[in-house]
């Protein structure tokens, strides 16, 4: 019997976290990973412990779910397992007791936003007032000496007002990295950090992105990528929307900021259905990116129910219509409910799989919903007890869906960037680490 090895850093290759809701998409994202060619490296456990909340599960269910799946799928390479959206030391302590071994750092709660629209003169009080803890900040002052970036320059001004804004969010990073160091080294196993400021709102710029990585940096913090606030028009579940030559520009200052400090990886979050900016993604970053999905799968997953138990997709519509304006809060979410009719008002079984799975605002409404649904006591178990009825249908969507993502990401590496392959096993079920 092949044996299933434990999750591990994946460090400096691209990478693609699959998230998994239900603790059932693992066999299809696994048959998207094969069909891709394996180039990019999977993180098949990426888990918020947020979201495992809105389905009763634990951390530890989490990895058990997809060891369960993974030695069910003969696969015995290299994989990932991301523990996202940390906000405290508690967070670790259960992420690295689970076995986690990427610990993503969020610091967004901490980002002063004022901090951008703050008069000169409010800006150098402000900073003095704080400056026992800003102390770092004027070292910063001059030219970056980023070719790439002829023009890039920290001004007194400028520095200042990037220090208010992310001084706090750096030092709480600084001190959960620690903390987690201090955990995963008394068990003797390896990890890596992720520090993301992907839902602190307003693009991060190069120059405020040169400051949080090097300090990052400075601290010890064993940075594998950074999550950054991006371009407007990343909204979840549906395509990029924004202005591709703005994204690819900034993308291209902010690549050239993380060669020149790390190396680290560069991550979209909210990287579902991104495919528009796959390509370039993959391109302009030459391969040091990590890409998370989550909410893509658990729309393929309704896509079962939609296909299979009718009523149950019905009722789901329903329920999700009647939280919407709860459940999108302050994402950047364009979708309005006159957009798509209620459930009711399509008699087509299949033309409502279309309104709502694969057009914008239907996707959207189901998508921003999704932790109503899973904590619902009725609907959650249903949707869970469809999926496990009907396997190879959710294997089948899933693979298709995920592995289009891959393939928009690998035409970005093209030949010239992918990683080289050592040579296959004789083993045809067994998967061989890249």
């Amino acid at each position: 019997m092949l044996t299933v090895r434990s999750p591990a850093p994946l460090g400096m290759v691209p990478t693609f976290g699959f998230g998994d809701r239900l603790g059932l998409a693992t066999l299809g994202h696994l048959d998207a990973w094969r069909a891709s060619g394996g180039t990019i490296q999977p993180v098949f456990a990426q888990h918020s412990l947020c979201e495992l909340v809105h389905s009763g599960r634990k951390a530890t269910d989490a990895m058990r779910d997809t060891l369960a799946a993974l030695t069910l799928g003969n696969f015995t390479g290299n994989w990932g397992a991301d523990a996202d959206h940390l906000h405290t030391p508690e967070d670790i302590n259960t992420a690295a007791s689970a076995g986690f071994t990427t610990f993503t750092l969020d610091a967004a709660a901490f980002v002063d936003r004022s901090a951008d629209h703050l008069p000169v003169k409010e800006v150098d009080q402000k900073f003095l007032a704080l400056k026992d803890d800003l102390h770092w900040a004027d070292d910063y002052r001059g030219s970056l000496d980023i070719p790439e970036l002829p023009a890039a320059v920290f001004d007194r001004t400028e520095l200042r007002r990037a220090a208010l804004k992310y001084g706090r969010g750096i030092a709480h990073a600084v001190k959960l990295a620690a903390h987690a160091d201090r955990i995963v080294s008394k068990r003797r196993e390896t990890y890596e950090i992720e520090v993301t400021f992907a839902d602190a709102g307003g693009a991060v710029t190069p120059l405020e992105h040169y400051l949080i990585a090097d300090q990052c940096l400075k601290s010890n913090i064993r940075l594998a990528s950074l999550g950054l606030r991006w371009s407007p028009g990343l909204e979840p579940a549906v395509d990029f929307r924004g202005d591709l030559r703005q994204f690819e520009n900034e993308l291209t200052a902010h690549a050239a900021v993380a060669r020149k400090l790390g190396p680290y990886k560069l991550c979209l979050h909210h990287g579902s259905d991104k495919f528009r900016l796959y390509e370039i993604f993959a391109r302009v970053t030459r391969g040091l990116f990590h890409v998370k999905t989550a909410g893509t799968s658990y729309l393929e997953g309704l896509r079962v129910a939609a296909r299979h138990e009718r009523r149950l997709f019905r009722r789901v519509i329903d329920f999700a219509r009647q939280q919407f304006d709860r459940a999108r809060g302050s994402q950047e979410v364009s979708a309005r409910l006159d957009q798509v009719p209620q459930a009711a008002a399509i008699p087509d079984d299949v033309k409502l799989e279309q309104l709502y799975l694969d057009e914008p605002a239907g996707r959207q409404i189901l998508h921003v919903t999704f932790g109503f649904v899973l904590a619902d006591a009725a609907l959650g178990p249903m949707l869970h007890d469809v999926l496990a009825a009907h396997p190879e249908t959710h294997r089948q969507v899933l693979s298709r869906h995920l592995g289009r993502h891959l393939e928009f990401l690998n035409r970005g590496l093209g030949e010239n960037n992918k990683p080289a392959r050592p040579k296959r096993s004789q083993k045809p079920a067994a998967d061989q680490a890249v």
